[in-house]
């Protein structure tokens, strides 16, 4: 049973290796496919309609963020910003201004729990190729236990932009409180 097992693998490997035009063919996206064209849309787009993936570095960047977050320790993902920051809040709050004020705010923020705990569910990288800009676009859910042990949970959802010199300098965040399912 062994060896016909080993035959088989041997046999699947073989076929995968093989130099058989049609599948590696069947395997390529047309550069005339419909993802490719221009798509008429029934709505003007304001920003953009034309993105890529982008550096997943960026992807990484925003992960650390999220999890420095989580361990209070906000001030590691300084590197991350650029010199100046704009964040627009799912509340309706805003603030912009230098980066160190920005963190600090943040962190005084974050001080209010006493545990933070977040869940990633996608993330993704993207370059809009028209406005040649980057963005990072994640959503999860946070768990957060106040100082007096309340515990809340909400549904998140951020796109973050990067500037040319890599680094993030503006952020729109989305929430949803977290319901549990009626049973």
């Amino acid at each position: 049973m062994k060896k016909l097992l080993i035959a088989g693998a041997i046999a699947a490997l073989t076929a995968c290796n093989s130099n058989d035009t049609a599948k590696v063919e069947s395997m390529k996206s047309p550069s005339d496919s419909a993802s490719q064209q221009n798509v008429i849309y029934p709505y003007e787009i304001g920003y953009s309609s034309k993105f890529e993936i982008g550096d997943s570095k960026n992807a990484l960047a925003i992960a650390n963020l999220w999890k420095d977050w989580d361990n209070g320790t906000l001030s590691n993902s300084r590197n991350s910003f650029a010199d100046t920051v704009e964040m627009h809040f799912w509340d309706g709050t805003e603030m912009k201004g230098p980066k160190d004020t920005v963190i600090a705010a943040g962190q005084k923020s974050r001080d209010n729990f006493s545990a933070v705990v977040s869940r990633v569910d996608a993330i993704t990288a993207l370059r809009s190729t028209d406005k040649n800009a980057n963005w990072v676009c994640i959503w999860g859910m946070e768990k957060d236990t106040d100082k007096k042990g309340k515990v809340d949970s909400f549904y998140l959802q951020e796109t973050w932009r990067f500037n040319k010199d890599g680094k993030a300098d503006l952020v729109y965040q989305f929430s949803a409180k977290a319901v549990p399912p009626k049973k």
